[in-house]
């Protein structure tokens, strides 16, 4: 299952036909309820600023690696501010040995 907004590039007839090839249900968040999205929306601008802007890719391939380069570091190494300003390996490292002293933000 994919969740969107209503933009209109998931309301196109390619982004659909290719959700039915995959298989990949699509549901859409109602009008006027962007913290149903909320996450996803700061992932997407965060994707946007650190890893889109900073090249202009030749092939579909190219572009494929780049990011999925970049969703393995975000999960693993980037620090976020939800994690007390951890990497996520380093934030399960620490649970591990019961050193987590803050709340994490939900």
């Amino acid at each position: 299952m994919i969740r969107t907004d209503i933009g209109p590039q998931f309301k196109s007839r390619i982004f659909q036909e290719k959700c039915q090839s995959l298989k990949i249900e699509h549901e859409r968040i109602p009008n006027r309820t962007p913290n149903m999205n909320a996450h996803i929306e700061a992932f997407h601008s965060i994707l946007e600023a650190e890893c889109l802007s900073l090249y202009e890719f030749q092939t579909y391939a190219e572009a494929y690696k780049v990011v999925s380069d970049f969703i393995k570091f975000y999960n693993e190494e980037r620090i976020h501010s939800g994690l007390n300003y951890l990497s996520p390996a380093e934030f399960i490292e620490l649970g591990r040995k019961q050193r987590i002293g803050k709340e994490i933000k939900v």
